[in-house]
This record gives structure tokens, sequence and C-alpha cells, in this order.
């Protein structure tokens, strides 16, 4: 793994592709500190699968009942967003 600065990034682009290509994987950094990584692309493209969870998922029975709302909505009402300033 070979790390660069963004300036080297900048004016090394060309070269640091080459390395990429190669099988290496390049992270750029900032003020010392990993922002980014440059890798292969693998030349697939993921297509969203919809119903791939189907038959896979069960819900109780009364998952959207009244009670089961009422419930959630007083957990939302109690919870401490921020804690009590002193």
């Amino acid at each position: 793994m070979k790390y660069v600065n963004t300036h080297e990034a900048k004016s090394q682009l060309s070269k640091l592709i080459a390395a990429v290509r190669d099988g290496e994987e390049v992270v750029i950094c900032q003020a010392g500190k990993p922002v980014a990584r440059l890798m292969a692309f693998d030349g697939e493209q993921r297509v969203p699968q919809f119903g791939i969870w189907e038959g896979k998922v069960k819900f109780a029975p009364d998952w959207d009942s009244p009670e089961t709302n009422a419930e959630i909505a007083r957990m939302f009402e109690e919870s401490v967003i921020e804690p009590e300033r002193k």
C-alpha cells in the first residue's frame, strides 16, 4: 500500500493509476491523515435486486398494532437527545 499526499497525487496521477493497475493500492493523505483510497475498478455494475429478502424476514403478528405504535412513540418521547445541563 502506498501513501501519498494530495500534492503528489495531483502531480503524479498517471503514475498512481499505473501502480493501481499493477495491483497496488494507493491512499491519499491530507495533513498526514488518510482521506481517500485509489484502487482498481472491478468493472462490475451492481444492479439492485428487489425482493432479495422475500420470505426471509418475519414480522410479529402485532408489529403494526396501536399498542406497538404507542410503545414506540413513548420510547421516542422518553429518549434523551441531549444530557440535562446542570
